[in-house]
This record gives structure tokens, sequence and C-alpha cells, in this order.
């Protein structure tokens, strides 16, 4: 499990992937930023890695393929991705606002991506996790009852 928070981007546009890219690498201070274009290569890395967490930003459409799809491929590695991804569509039609709601995915922007929207749906969740881990240095009696959850 990683010591960080990564951001993975997955988007079948290299201008939006990059543009993306560059939003979080200005104010992203938790982890690395990986960056895929390549549907495949992006689910090759997700389950290369050992289970933990991430943020994801994922294109609704992928070359053919879904990002909800991505999500079901990774989430045995990721349990928690559908809470922690961020859906970018050129179209917020009530198909994909549903697509996002049945999936419990959250966070939904549209393109352009307005570099604010971006950073505080990052912001959010990133927030959660600060949250819960000032809540294990605090709280003793938490931190021993999650500790004998993880061991389950």
């Amino acid at each position: 499990m990683s010591d960080e928070l990564d951001v993975i981007i997955v988007d079948d546009d290299p201008d939006i992937c990059n543009l993306m890219t560059e939003i979080v690498e200005g104010f992203y201070k938790w982890g690395e930023i990986f960056s895929f274009i390549d549907f495949d290569e992006a689910v090759s890395f997700c389950l290369s890695r050992d289970p933990g967490v991430g943020i994801f930003i994922i294109d609704v459409y992928l070359a053919g393929k879904s990002g909800f799809f991505f999500l079901d491929i990774i989430e045995e590695k990721f349990p928690a991705a559908r809470e922690d991804t961020i859906i970018i569509t050129g179209n917020a039609s009530n198909d994909v606002v549903n697509m996002c709601i049945s999936s419990e995915v959250h966070y939904l922007l549209e393109k352009p991506i307005r570099s604010y929207a971006l950073q505080l749906a990052i912001r959010a969740i990133v927030m959660k996790y600060l949250k819960f881990a000032k809540r294990m240095l605090q709280d003793p009696a938490f931190a021993r009852k999650c500790k004998e959850l993880s061991q389950v």
C-alpha cells in the first residue's frame, strides 16, 4: 500500500490529459500524479499496484470504452475508487449524471475543465483522508478499532 495519495488521470485526448495533469501539478502535494491516454495501459498500471487508495480523474468515454468500466476493473485494488473519482465529460447529459449516481461517483466535471473546479473536487477527496488520519492520531481508541478491523 502506498504511503501517498496518488492522482491517476485517464483521458484518451492527449490535450485534455496534459491540461489536467498541468492543473493538478500546480497545486497537488499529497502524492504523485500519473496520467494515461491509453485505457489498457492505465488498467495495467493500477492492477500492478498494491491495494490502496488514490484519486482518479477519468473521462467518461475512453476510445470506445467507459470510465465506469475502468472503475469496475480496478475496484478490487482500489475499493474506494468510486467515491474518490472525478468523472470528466464533454456533455453532462442525464444519462451521464445517472451513470455517476448509480455508480456512486459524486464528482462530475464538464469540459472545458475549469481549473478551480478540478482543484476543489480533488481537495474535497484529500480532506476526507486528512480528517481520517487526524482522527487516528488524536483518538487512540478509534485507531485501535481500525487496526482490529484491518486484521479481520
